[in-house]
């Protein structure tokens, strides 16, 4: 079993997730650490919708609950900088709560409490509307220094080529990866192409073995098979 680091641990559900579907995640976290050290930030669908429909406040509402969360935890463990585990469009939310920059209006003071992201299939280049307006504002504001304030590595898979020349699954990786990127044509995650993941500045780990969606019966990030692929960058 591969020594892990034993810094607390708050998840980040992906865009459009909740917190319950993350439960394996934590589950499969809890072989390599106390399950106490682990908290999923309580996301819901409604976090990201909003009511009335309002996406494009989503990272406002889940900054909040992620603030909330990563305080409780560095009050619960003081002294242990927490890592942040943030799957698919968490992971842009994630920078712009470490950014400490004003971002439609709120800003939060992170103060050393966070020391690590761990960004899992998130995509930080991309074409998508509401995903756009993330990380138009994390390059706007990326500097070398925020990578010496945190260490960032972004992981994401290869497992799946996107082709209309393809097998049904092919084509369908083809189609999401369109939603991403302007190519259909590359290897990614079954939704989101390996090369969208890549951050200059960030540790960049690319997996062979992993799907993203945290749907049963898939392999996804989230079990125990897929944390295995990258529990020793946490």
């Amino acid at each position: 079993m591969s020594v892990v680091r034993q810094n607390p641990v708050v998840i980040v559900p992906g865009v459009l997730f909740w917190d319950s579907l993350y439960e394996v995640m934590r589950q499969a976290l809890s072989a390599w650490i106390p399950a106490e050290k682990i908290a999923i930030a309580p996301v819901n669908l409604l976090d990201w919708i909003g009511f009335p429909p309002s996406p494009e406040r989503s990272t406002n509402r889940v900054m909040a609950v992620l603030d909330r969360t990563v305080r409780a935890m560095a009050s619960r463990f003081p002294g242990e900088p927490v890592t942040i585990v943030a799957h698919s469009g968490g992971g842009t939310v994630a920078m712009v709560y470490l950014l400490e920059r004003p971002f439609q209006g709120d800003v939060y003071a992170v103060n050393g409490l966070v020391g690590r992201l761990v960004a899992l299939g998130t995509p930080f280049h991309t074409h998508e509307h509401f995903a756009k307006i993330k990380t138009d504002f994390i390059f706007q504001h990326l500097s070398s220094e925020f990578f010496r304030k945190y260490k960032v590595v972004s992981v994401v898979s290869d497992r799946y080529k996107g082709s209309l020349d393809g097998g049904m699954i092919e084509k369908l990786c083809y189609m999401f990866y369109l939603g991403v990127t302007d190519d259909g044509n590359l290897a990614g995650d079954g939704v989101v192409p390996a090369r969208c993941c890549f951050l200059e500045g960030a540790e960049n780990v690319t997996i062979p073995e992993c799907e993203h969606l945290p749907a049963p019966h898939t392999k996804w990030y989230g079990t125990k098979d897929g944390v295995e692929q990258w529990i020793e960058w946490l």
